[in-house]
């Protein structure tokens, strides 16, 4: 079995990565704290509705697959839920879909073997019928109106149909009522077959445990089957320019209108590392241009145009990058016409200094806050785990970006035809 270590002086850190003979990747973070913290993931999700059959042929399944395989899998075959299993140990269970990815997790702080044992052994052993599949579909669909009846869900829902005309990104990860009438315990094993091998997956534990004992219940817990398994190739859509559309406009029973405004960025390329490096630039950028500390929202907020519902964000994954900022507002026309007049401002003027040391900080701070938490340590190896990077990079590429680096990638990505508004209005009934 191959082994890696990892280490940070800096952070006084260590971690080590096995490479499975199967393939699968395990992660051990020791951490002497009171929980352990672990989760076992498959780089599937819900943009992954296409995939290449073995003959190269595309082939594409029906939206929502990926959650609905998430919600299924934590029903055993002799009828139990895995849920309770967990409760039993004295554990905590979780699961979620998101667009690149479906991840299991667990928590705990005693019979740490066994709870890691029963995460291997649910994920491993799905069992699906005609009976349950038709009560998930209940279930889901109840999940999907929930959706539709959110003001925020809707809005931001709607601003990713804007930015993207055939990313999967632009659709609900839950799908819709209509797709998942249309999945069967047959496409469920099927897509789980297709996915669910050790080369697409990876297993993360972080805290009080020894690597030996992870390695020890990896091989008793995992089923010969699974570890025999290979993964379909996956297929997901590039999308870059334009945006597909630059307003959309609903009404529901709100009492002041809530907005979503999207800058659509490249896809990022290069190497992990490469890659690793732009995502940190865009963060410190959107840290300098529209966090709460910033000049842009203070000043709106002064001016009584943005009000404190605000929140801004980069999201990235496989095929898509975007800039989002959300709030409630009077007029929300308005913050778009300020927010590229201030961002026309600081492209043509440049970043001030203490700006780009103040990012710098706050990233920083927050990179070194993750090792107070085995779940925050394990959440961030995860997504370092997936994107082929090393976790401990992230502080010497922090020192090594500049500001001048920045204003080149900031007017590399605001255009006008990169920008979409998404707003919903009070109803007039309301």
């Amino acid at each position: 079995m191959k082994k890696t270590e990892f280490s940070s002086a800096l952070l006084r850190e260590r971690y080590i990565k096995f490479t499975h003979p199967s393939g699968l990747p395990i992660y051990v973070f020791p951490k002497k704290m009171t929980t352990t913290f672990a989760y076992f993931a498959v780089r599937y999700g819900s943009q992954n509705c296409e995939w290449v059959d073995a003959s190269g042929n595309p082939m594409r399944d029906p939206d929502g697959v990926a959650h609905f395989l998430e919600h299924k899998l934590f029903e055993n075959e002799d009828g139990s839920d895995a849920f309770a299993r967990f409760s039993e140990l004295g554990a905590d269970a979780n699961a979620y879909t998101s667009y690149d990815r479906t991840a299991y997790l667990c928590s705990c702080t005693e019979n740490v073997e066994d709870v890691l044992a029963e995460l291997l052994h649910f994920v491993t052993h799905p069992h699906f019928t005609d009976a349950s599949v038709k009560k998930e579909q209940g279930i889901i669909a109840e999940e999907i109106r929930m959706y539709e009846d959110n003001p925020w869900e809707r809005c931001y829902q709607n601003l990713l149909k804007l930015l993207y005309r055939k990313h999967p990104v632009r659709k609900n990860i839950c799908g819709t009522q209509s797709s998942i009438r249309k999945i069967t315990p047959e496409l469920l094993y099927a897509c789980y077959n297709r996915f669910y091998a050790p080369e697409n997956m990876v297993l993360i534990v972080c805290g009080d445990v020894a690597p030996e004992t992870v390695l020890a219940v990896v091989d008793r817990a995992l089923p010969q089957e699974f570890l025999l398994r290979r993964a379909t190739g996956l297929r997901v859509p590039r999308e870059t320019g334009a945006v597909a559309g630059s307003y959309a406009e609903i009404s529901m029973p709100i009492s002041k209108p809530i907005y979503a405004i999207g800058i659509k960025d490249g896809v990022l390329g290069g190497t992990p590392n490469e890659r690793l490096r732009l995502e940190l630039c865009h963060a410190m950028l959107d840290e300098i241009l529209f966090s709460r500390s910033g000049h842009f929202y203070n000043d709106l907020f002064e001016r009584g145009i943005l009000t404190p519902s605000y929140s801004s964000g980069y999201s990235v994954g496989d095929g898509f990058s975007f800039y989002s900022l959300e709030g409630e507002a009077d007029d929300p026309q308005a913050v778009l016409d300020e927010l590229k007049s201030y961002l026309a401002s600081v492209c043509k003027n440049g970043i001030a200094d203490e700006d780009f040391e103040r990012a710098r900080r706050v990233l920083y701070a927050d990179e070194v806050c993750t090792y107070d938490s085995t779940e925050e340590i394990a959440t961030r190896l995860l997504t370092f785990a997936f994107e082929g990077t090393e976790l401990f990079s992230c502080p010497a590429l922090l020192q090594k970006i500049s500001k001048k680096e920045l204003e080149e990638l900031l007017r590399a990505t605001v255009f006008e035809n990169r920008f979409s508004l998404s707003v919903v209005l009070p109803s007039e009934s309301h």
